[in-house]
C-alpha cells in the first residue's frame, strides 16, 4: 500500500492532533498506510483511542523536534535526527510516498528541497493552497511563502504547476490563470510581472487559459482558478485574508450576544452563519503542497485542528493517487525547450 509519513511532533499541539487527524484521513482513505515520526510512548498512548489507525501504521521513534522559531540552516544540519527531517527523508529513500508536517514552513521547505531536489524544468518550488471563493471551485494561489523574490522565469513556471494542480484537485482542463498585481491594466506591476505576463500571453503550448492580471480583493470571488505570485506578496495576501475572516467570525459572534433580541436573531439565522462559519474555517481548507520537488510534502497549518490535520494527509493522498510529480514532468516536456524560447522571445527563461 502507499504510505503517506506524518512528522507527529510538529505543530502547536504536537502528537495528539496529528494522530486523530491521521485517524480520520485513515477512514476515509483505507487503501493509504502510514508512517508516524515521532516519540514512540507518546504516539503509541495516542494510538490507544484511534485502534483503526494502529494497524495501519509504523512508528519511526524520534524524540528531536524543529523549534517553530528555528533557522532553516540550523534545522537542516538536524535532518537526521529531527521528526520532521526523518519524514522527508523517508520520501527520499522510497520508504514513503509523501510527508506531511505542521511544523516550521522555513525549515520544512529548506529540508525538502534538499533532500528531493527540484525536478528537470524547475528552479524553485513553490508553496500552493487552495483557497475558498463565492465560485464553483476553489483558487489555488501560489506561492505562499516558500521564496520572498521571484522573477519572471519563477513566476511562469509557478504558472505551469499551479495550472497542473488546478486539473487534478478542480477538474479544470484548462485552468484560468491569472497573476497577482497591483491592478489589471497591462501596464501596472513591476518589470518581473510585465515580463511574466509577456511570455504567458505568447505561449501558446501551455494547457491554462492565461488572463493577464488580477488584484487582490478579487481573490475570493471565483473569477480564475489559478493566482500566481511571490511568496513574500503571498504570504501577506494570505495572513490578511485568515485574520479578515476572523475578524468577521468575532464581529458577527459579539453582535449576536450583545443583547437579548441580538440572541433571538441569532436563532432564527443560524444555518446561515453555520453556513458561513464553515465556509470561512481555514482547517476545510487545510494543506498547503510544495510544487516543484521529486517527491510530494504537504505543509499543515501549525494552529490546525485534527480536522485540519486530516484534510492536509488527504491532500497528500490525492496527490500521490493523481501522480502530481510526474503529470507536471510530463507537461514541461511536453512544451519543448524550443517553444518556450521562442514564446520568451528568444531568450531561454523559462526551463533551462
Amino acid at each position: 500500500m502507499p504510505r503517506i509519513a506524518v512528522d507527529a511532533m510538529g505543530g502547536d499541539e504536537g502528537v495528539r492532533v496529528m494522530v486523530e487527524g491521521a485517524a480520520i484521513a485513515r477512514r476515509r482513505h483505507d487503501k493509504f498506510n502510514f508512517l508516524l515520526v515521532g516519540d514512540r510512548p507518546k504516539i503509541e498512548a495516542a494510538l490507544e483511542s484511534h485502534p483503526g489507525l494502529t494497524g495501519a501504521s509504523e512508528i519511526l521513534h524520534c524524540e528531536d523536534v524543529v523549534a517553530g522559531d528555528e533557522k532553516p540552516s540550523r534545522a537542516i544540519r538536524r535532518a537526521k535526527t529531527t521528526s520532521m527531517g526523518l519524514a522527508v527523508n523517508a520520501v527520499k529513500r522510497g520508504e514513503a510516498g509523501a510527508a506531511v508536517s505542521a511544523g516550521n514552513t522555513g525549515a520544512l521547505m529548506a529540508m525538502s528541497k534538499l533532500a528531493l531536489r527540484t525536478m528537470p524544468g524547475i528552479d524553485r518550488p513553490a508553496l500552493a493552497a487552495l483557497l475558498p471563493t463565492l465560485g464553483d471551485n476553489d483558487t489555488i494561489m501560489l506561492d505562499l511563502g516558500a521564496n520572498r523574490e521571484c522573477d519572471a522565469r519563477n513566476l511562469v513556471q509557478f504558472a505551469i504547476m499551479g495550472a497542473a494542480y488546478a486539473r487534478i484537485v478542480n477538474g479544470t482542463e484548462r485552468p484560468r490563470t491569472r497573476l497577482l498585481n497591483i491592478g489589471t491594466e497591462e501596464t501596472k506591476g513591476t518589470e518581473q510581472l510585465q515580463d511574466a505576463a509577456a511570455q504567458l500571453k505568447a505561449a501558446t503550448g501551455l494547457a491554462m487559459e492565461f488572463e493577464g492580471f488580477t488584484e487582490a480583493d478579487k481573490i475570493n470571488r471565483g473569477q480564475c482558478d489559478v493566482i500566481v505570485t511571490d511568496g513574500f506578496s503571498g504570504n501577506v495576501a494570505l495572513k490578511a485574508m485568515e485574520g479578515a475572516a476572523r475578524f468577521v467570525t468575532d464581529l458577527l459572534r459579539n453582535a449576536f450576544s450583545s443583547s437579548f433580541r441580538s440572541k433571538v436573531g441569532f436563532l432564527v439565522s443560524r444555518p446561515a452563519t453555520e453556513l458561513l462559519r464553515h465556509h470561512l474555517d481555514p482547517n476545510n481548507h487545510n494543506g498547503a503542497v510544495f510544487l516543484g520537488l521529486n517527491g510530494v510534502v504537504v505543509k499543515s497549518h501549525g494552529s490546525a485542528s485534527a480536522k485540519g490535520v486530516a484534510n492536509a494527509v488527504e491532500v497528500a493522498a490525492r496527490l500521490l493517487e493523481e501522480d502530481i510529480t510526474d503529470r507536471i514532468k510530463t507537461e514541461l516536456g511536453e512544451l519543448g525547450e524550443e517553444r518556450l524560447r521562442h514564446a520568451s522571445g528568444g531568450r531561454d527563461a523559462i526551463v533551462k
